[in-house]
């Protein structure tokens, strides 16, 4: 058993050594992406600019790094922008019925309890986690519309998660989400946890005969999923000052173009929580230019389609190079 541990953590760091010049290249287009848009716009290279834009992209980098986690295991959680929508709109609910405080604990209760629904029907039913939180999307979605009678909610004096700068001129959401990547990195890098992760990810089947308990890690890692879409759905009912079921709509999408641009693998076993921050800030200073330029928002959703559509090309191609190299 000690033998095969060693083998797998080996081969897991061989991995890792190859995220190196794939990262270095992303750096790269990231450097040359930053001096396009500050040529392009007078506003871009600005200090109150930078800000925006790690704002903006908070929320999904908060969803992002569970999100990562589960990738990296070989499994997916498409339910995200709808839950997240979802549960900022129970907080709207929530607010007007009782309180305020009421709404908060209840979205984070309720974030758990989605967690624990897609995991058990994925580890314990064995429904694939695409099928699986794909309906739950479908089902979270037409919740926001039934539950809040289809209408935006407003909620009142709930801002300290969204516009307060308490720290460094940062909002609390971009506060929040440095703590949550920097613990995941952590957590990735040197807990036992987070190298079961890699093993599941890259061979289930032998992560059972080293002594991994494959359902368990799956299950905490779809519970952090659901708590992320949680604490996103507070930050945009903050930021909104109100619960709108067309919240986080497409959120999935770039969470998932983040993560497999930073480096993970569609097929699990390969990523860290460093690639898919770097992803992040890709995609974010390429909407904020986007927007800046005063280009049309269908021709932005073009450019983030295009940006998934040539990361997973990106994937295949390090998957094909892999095996061949072997």
């Amino acid at each position: 058993m000690t033998s095969d541990t060693q083998k797998t953590s080996d081969a897991m760091t061989k991995k890792k050594g190859r995220s190196i010049p794939e990262l270095f290249a992303l750096s790269v287009f990231l450097v040359l992406l930053i001096a396009f848009f500050s040529f392009a716009s007078e506003y871009f290279f600005d200090i109150e600019n930078a800000i925006n834009i790690v704002t903006t992209l908070s929320v999904a980098g908060i969803i992002a790094v569970p999100g990562t986690m589960l990738l990296i295991a070989g499994q997916v959680d498409l339910s995200i922008g709808s839950a997240a929508a979802f549960l900022g709109t129970m907080v709207g609910v929530y607010a007007i019925k009782d309180s305020l405080g009421v709404g908060i604990a209840s979205a984070v209760v309720l974030g758990i309890i989605v967690g624990l629904l897609n995991g058990f029907l994925i580890t314990k039913l064995q429904v694939n986690s695409l099928i699986t939180t794909l309906g739950t999307l479908a089902i979270l979605r037409g919740l926001c519309y039934i539950v809040g009678g289809g209408q935006t909610i407003m909620v009142n004096d709930f801002t300290f998660l969204g516009l307060d700068r308490p720290f460094l001129n940062l909002p609390t959401s971009v506060i929040v989400f440095v703590f949550i990547a920097i613990i995941g990195g952590l957590v990735m890098k040197y807990t036992t946890f987070g190298r079961s992760l890699y093993v599941i990810g890259a061979n289930p089947a032998a992560s059972r005969l080293v002594g991994v308990r494959n359902s368990r890690v799956l299950m905490i890692c779809f519970v952090l999923s659901g708590l992320s879409t949680a604490v996103a759905g507070l930050i945009l009912t903050s930021q909104l000052g109100a619960a709108a079921p067309m919240a986080a709509t497409g959120l999935e999408l770039s969470v998932i173009t983040a993560i497999v641009l930073g480096g993970a693998s569609l097929n699990g076993g390969r990523g860290t929580i460093s690639g898919t921050i770097l992803g992040l800030i890709i995609i974010g200073v390429l909407n904020n230019g986007l927007v800046l330029l005063n280009v049309d928002t269908f021709w932005q959703d073009v450019a983030r389609g295009t940006l998934l559509i040539v990361a997973v090309t990106f994937d295949q191609i390090r998957e094909r190079w892999s095996i061949k190299h072997k």
